[in-house]
């Protein structure tokens, strides 16, 4: 995981043991924007010796959810569909890029696009958000 700051999203990675634990790297944190790489590792195949699906999602909504987490109310994830467009092995490098399209009040729509170290598309996802009136606790460690 990259470096925390003082950001709601920095704070919300430095509780994402899942993210974490799948290596994922924040490569960039901007409101409504963020790009997130993870190498695939021989764990996160399949029986069909290719990448798992739901790692390829997890990589995509660890984007979104830094995506739309741009203020301090948290924002959670109201629906999500993926389109796998190509299957991808143990050794590759996946990055997701998330977009804001819509923000309305408290209502937005994200488009998450993965790709491999080619640059090929490996999946695309639109992401729904809500923002709640919730705020994220200080992290204690």
């Amino acid at each position: 995981m990259s470096d925390a700051s003082s950001s709601p999203t920095r704070a919300m990675m430095q509780r994402d043991r899942a993210s974490a634990a799948l290596g994922m790297v924040v490569e960039r944190d901007e409101p409504g924007f963020a790009v997130v790489s993870m190498r695939v590792r021989d764990d996160m195949t399949n029986g069909f010796h290719i990448t798992h699906g739901g790692l390829v999602f997890a990589l995509a909504d660890t984007a979104f959810a830094i995506a739309c987490n741009e203020t301090d109310n948290l924002t959670v994830s109201s629906g999500a569909d993926i389109t796998f467009l190509k299957s991808t092995r143990s050794g590759q490098t996946l990055t997701a890029t998330a977009v804001r399209r819509v923000l309305s009040g408290r209502i937005g729509l994200y488009d998450v696009t993965v790709v491999d170290e080619t640059g090929d598309v490996v999946a695309e996802v639109r992401g729904r958000s809500i923002s709640t009136n919730r705020t994220l606790p200080p992290v204690t460690d």
